[in-house]
């Protein structure tokens, strides 16, 4: 896609996009964003490095109480331009870190922790108020900003889910990537704090026979109706 996108309309609002793994999340974020012209927000990314910060002190992260020390002490912070994403912890790049299978396993239990999510909202909270921007998380719509003008829930069948994974992760086990998938999902959609689910007013985008394209020109099209909704109110 190229980047001269001057002649392009601006999108003057949030877009929340909320959905478990698998379901083309981050990737359609970030494209959205570039065709909005608005700033990206992988909050994901903030909760993989508070879980870099966790491992690397040698915390468990089942013990919230010290999780919730150890993070409170940590800078995490996220670029939000769409076309170069990058993600660091107290000054320094992670984002190779952030994407190992240890982060992934622990990550779950890091971002349930109640005040590491309180955390890492509050800084959400600030970067999104700050400018139009596409945030992409578990709990955009239903947590850190449900006024958003456009909330998309997405998700995909379990076995495209899995497929899309393990080409992430150049695994060729599907049947442990589905299992790993589904623990996850039940884990999000069970905890006390921000659990995994649909916001409410949200439209259920299903990407499972969809392409990349064709999915952010849906929400292309579902954005700047919504705005144009809103201002019609």
């Amino acid at each position: 896609m190229p980047t001269d996108l001057s002649e392009a309309p601006v999108f003057r609002g949030v877009v929340a996009l909320d959905g478990p793994s698998g379901t083309g999340k981050s990737t359609v974020a970030r494209l959205l964003a570039r065709r909005l012209r608005t700033q990206y927000l992988d909050t994901g990314a903030m909760y993989r490095a508070a879980t870099v910060a966790v491992l690397r002190a040698g915390v468990d992260p089942a013990d919230p109480v010290a999780v919730a020390a150890e993070v409170s002490g940590r800078r995490v912070e996220v670029g939000t331009d769409p076309w170069h994403s990058s993600t660091t912890l107290d000054g320094r790049g992670v984002d190779q870190d952030i994407r190992t299978a240890a982060v992934t396993a622990a990550v779950s239990q890091v971002s349930a922790v109640p005040a590491v999510r309180a955390q890492l909202v509050a800084q959400q909270r600030l970067i999104i108020g700050s400018a139009p921007t596409v945030a992409e998380g578990r709990d955009i719509g239903s947590v850190v900003w449900p006024d958003a003008e456009l909330k998309v829930y997405l998700t995909a069948r379990e076995d495209v889910r899995a497929r899309r994974r393990a080409g992430e992760l150049g695994e060729a086990d599907l049947s442990r990537i589905s299992q790993s998938l589904r623990r996850r999902d039940d884990f999000d959609s069970s905890r006390g704090a921000s659990p995994l689910r649909r916001p409410d007013g949200a439209t259920e985008v299903d990407t499972s026979d969809l392409g990349i394209d064709e999915v952010v020109e849906l929400l292309v099209e579902l954005a700047f109706r919504a705005v144009s909704t809103a201002d019609r109110a």
